[in-house]
């Protein structure tokens, strides 16, 4: 039976699929990168199905040779199945965060350096390649695109400074997009005979590029928003994110004119920034290895079908394409030397991102390899019909040529290199930490050990050289130990608060798992968490306190929720802000306790109790400020906090239920019909939370009114009206109430916290039951000093024009006012005519803005 058509290509892609999975440990064994092995495998693979051919001793293997050398793939369908995959994924990889610190220098390797590199290599070659100067700039844009795959898993296979990795992630990700940009525009003008023009080229290339990043970001936001309205399908969720690149690229490729590459990118930084609050974390860590199997098979096999044009891309290689080829290598190396050594000190210097060392430097220049997607571009011009042949030829050969000699010589080297500076050995801070965590780790682990043999009855003669070689690993350790003289106290702070902040990250997804928070909750959440990491990591123990003081301040659609229930008295936003606000405090309540606990545990027999004091202060002082502004919202909303409490106290006792079924399913005490019909119980329970609890943003409004000391004695009859007119205002620590000079447009009635005004040398506080801007306005003066918040602050505010009506009506409140700044001032309660006659007080009105 012959195999032929559809079945003979899947057969192939499945003999190809056998061959590379065994590449990978036979290159952890040979110490080689996995893609320099897979290309020679691919040129094998390629050079024996030619050979095969040509050979007259057998006939047998001609249909899988042919198959081999036919196989119906073209440098569009390399570019449009892989290069998504890739990129979506490699995209997903990177701590965007983290990233964007350096993104001054990933900018300039990725973009600038393929410029330099795409024009040095052209010039280069232009006067020896007998080519017009458009063709020596084509193939420079071809094989100015760096290939990360090799160079990446040689430095995690070593453990190279993660610094470094992220830096060539961060590099590639947006290298292969400047690079196919830059190709196009030549591949176009070499098809149509015409000459570059610099600056339509440059205006083509920032609209692809900048565009692309656009709508790549929003359909990465939009894909975000169909996930959380999905509710919770994994199956759902996942197949998204499938789609999400293909759409990208070819939306922005085909229809739009835009950089499919870049869009790419753009999505999956947006999904690696967003996609962990989003997304369920047991279903993120599915989706993480769902993509990185996908990016091994897509990874392997570009390589691999890539490399098996190779020996057809070689023919007619002569010694003068040996020579342009080393021309061209030379050409790459100065240009990368010059933008690494010449740009990146600059870059340092003018402080947009941080130094970058001299080994790294080194590394990163010798580390630029070419891969598939440069075989692939070069592909795309020998199959382009309107592409002259001679053009073809020579792209073809010195592409080709190129990607060799960095896949089989930097390749092989950049392991030597790596190890040769020292760059897979920890760094002074960590390999101190290490000794310490051995130490400590190894004293828990001998105590277990000891306990688990006599649990288990081992004898004595088979327990005591166990104990033994771990006491002796204790004790090497010990002497070992630098921890105390390599660490100062204020790197060991920032070390502690680093590692304080990444705990209240992995809190906060474990609470996200059991679904005990909303997902707008979780994201706000961890982007403070991720800014007090940044904080701690940039200015220790001052920035890590800074992120806090931000994460305690209401956001900006609190802020503008408050503005709309102010100024239209429209009370739908600021009551779902107000809630989400309530989740956010509370989460955040729960989580500092937990942090001190954990610091005590943890922190404190690491890095010893001096550091552990002093972050102590820092935790109490964080707790403090969320105490207050918790006490603050409770008082007023007392039920609604209990009834947060309760349900996600339920929560967990529910998530602790399903454990307890897991339990007993693994010790085989129940069936497995019976755990799932638990776990379905548990379930419709669990959906039963996931209601949204009412909130009454004005509860309780009309007794506050009666307690306030301002409104005292006004009638029962009218208390109803007022709290129609009141709106509410939440005050943070630091916020201006009001500006100096300013009009006193609103009337504020405290009604819990602190604020402050300095007055010709004198601080004056207001507390609960004072009244802020009656004085001013019923004086008909601005505002003599900025008021501003000294504690989480509740205000019950009237606009100016409804106040002074109501103190027209109800001429009690004017002496209420005059009696309260009496007290103020410490003054016996004498009668004191704060207001104008009433013919002022009309005018007054009339001055007032309705708003």
């Amino acid at each position: 039976m012959v195999v032929t058509g559809l079945a003979a290509i899947l057969l192939a892609i499945a003999v190809l699929l056998v061959i590379v999975s065994t590449v990978q440990p036979l290159a952890a064994r040979l110490h080689l990168p996995e893609t320099v092995l897979l290309a020679l495998v691919g040129i094998l693979i390629g050079g024996s199905a030619d050979l095969l051919l040509r050979t007259s001793l057998t006939n047998v293997f001609d249909g899988a040779a042919r198959t081999v050398l036919n196989f119906p793939i073209n440098s569009q369908a390399f570019l449009l199945i892989f290069l998504p995959i890739l990129v979506f994924q490699g995209a997903l990889e990177i701590d965007v965060r983290r990233l964007s610190h350096e993104i001054g220098t990933v900018l300039l390797l990725a973009v600038l350096a393929v410029v330099v590199s795409t024009a040095t290599i052209g010039l280069a070659l232009f006067p020896f390649a007998g080519m017009n100067l458009e063709v020596c700039l084509l193939l420079g844009a071809i094989v100015a695109t760096t290939d990360p795959s090799a160079v990446v898993g040689i430095f995690r296979d070593i453990g190279a400074a993660t610094r470094l990795t992220r830096l060539v992630e961060g590099e590639a990700l947006l290298n292969d997009a400047a690079a196919i940009s830059i190709f196009s525009i030549l591949l176009g003008t070499v098809t149509a005979h015409q000459r570059v023009h610099a600056g339509a080229a440059l205006w083509e290339f920032l609209h692809s590029f900048i565009g692309g990043m656009g709508v790549g970001a929003l359909l990465g936001r939009l894909t975000l928003l169909m996930i959380t309205a999905l509710g919770g399908t994994p199956a759902g969720e996942v197949t998204l994110t499938i789609a999400l690149p293909y759409i990208a690229y070819i939306l922005c490729d085909d229809a739009l004119g835009l950089s499919g590459v870049v869009a790419t990118a753009a999505a999956g930084l947006t999904f690696s920034l967003y996609g962990p609050s989003t997304l369920r974390p047991q279903t993120w860590r599915f989706l993480g290895e769902l993509w990185e199997q996908l990016v091994f098979w897509a990874g392997s096999l570009v390589f691999v079908l890539a490399s098996m044009l190779i020996p057809r891309l070689l023919v007619g290689l002569t010694r003068w394409d040996c020579v342009l080829i080393a021309i061209a290598l030379g050409a790459g190396l100065i240009a990368r030397s010059a933008v690494v050594f010449g740009m990146l000190p600059l870059l340092a210097a003018t402080r947009i991102s941080p130094p970058v060392p001299l080994p790294f430097k080194v590394t990163m220049v010798w580390g630029g390899l070419r891969g598939a997607i440069t075989l692939a571009l070069a592909l795309a011009v020998t199959e382009n019909p309107d592409v002259p042949v001679p053009i073809a030829h020579f792209i073809g050969i010195l592409a080709t040529g190129f990607v060799l000699i960095t896949l089989l010589v930097n390749g092989t080297t950049l392991r030597w290199m790596v190890v040769y500076f020292g760059l897979n050995r920890l760094n002074a801070i960590d390999e101190a930490l290490r000794h310490q965590i051995l130490g400590i780790g190894l004293r828990e682990v001998r105590d277990r050990a000891r306990r688990l043999a006599g649990d288990f009855g081992f004898s004595g003669d088979a327990t005591r050289p166990v104990l033994e070689g771990l006491d002796r690993r204790i004790e090497e350790e010990r002497e070992a130990n630098t921890f105390d003289s390599a660490l100062g106290d204020r790197q060991r702070v920032t070390l502690a608060l680093i590692t304080i902040a990444n705990q209240e990250r992995s809190i906060l997804l474990d609470l996200f798992r059991i679904r005990g928070l909303s997902r707008s909750v979780m994201e706000t959440l961890l982007r403070s968490a991720d800014a007090m990491v940044d904080g701690a990591r940039l200015e220790g123990r001052f920035g890590y306190v800074r992120a806090i003081r931000r994460q305690l301040r209401p956001s900006w659609r609190f802020k503008l929720a408050q503005w709309v229930h102010r100024t239209a008295r429209i009370d739908q936003p600021l009551m779902y802000a107000m809630m989400e606000r309530f989740e956010r405090l509370l989460i955040q309540h729960l989580v500092s306790l937990a942090l001190t606990r954990f610091m005590r545990r943890r922190i404190e027999p690491t890095l010893g109790m001096r550091v552990a004091d002093i972050v102590s202060e820092v935790l109490e002082r964080r707790q403090k400020l969320l105490q207050d502004a918790i006490e603050t919202m409770r008082l007023h909303y007392l039920g609604y906090s209990e009834a947060l409490e309760s349900r996600m106290l339920r929560q967990v006792a529910i998530r602790l239920e399903g454990e307890e079924y897991d339990i007993l399913l693994n010790e085989s005490l129940i069936s497995e019909e019976l755990h799932r019909d638990l776990g379905r119980d548990a379930e419709r329970r669990r959906r039963r939370l996931d209601r949204r609890l009412k909130f009454n943003l004005k509860s309780g409004i009309e007794a506050r009114i009666k307690s306030v000391p301002a409104l005292r004695g006004v009638p029962d009859a009218v208390v109803h009206d007022v709290a129609m007119m009141l709106s509410i205002r939440f005050v943070a620590p630091g916020e201006v109430l009001y500006r100096r000079g300013a009009r006193a447009d609103m009337v504020y009635f405290i009604s819990a916290g602190v604020l402050e005004s300095h007055v010709a040398e004198h601080d004056i506080r207001f507390a609960e039951g004072d009244v802020i801007g009656a004085e001013e306005l019923l004086a008909g003066r601005r505002m003599p000093a900025a008021v501003r918040g000294l504690r989480f602050g509740h205000l019950l505010a009237i606009r100016a024009r409804e106040f002074l009506r109501l103190v027209d009506e109800h001429p009690v409140i004017r002496r209420n006012i005059e009696r309260l700044a009496l007290l103020r001032a410490g003054a016996p309660e004498t009668p004191l005519l704060l207001a104008p006659p009433e013919r002022k007080i009309a005018t007054v009105l009339e001055q007032q803005p309705i708003g």
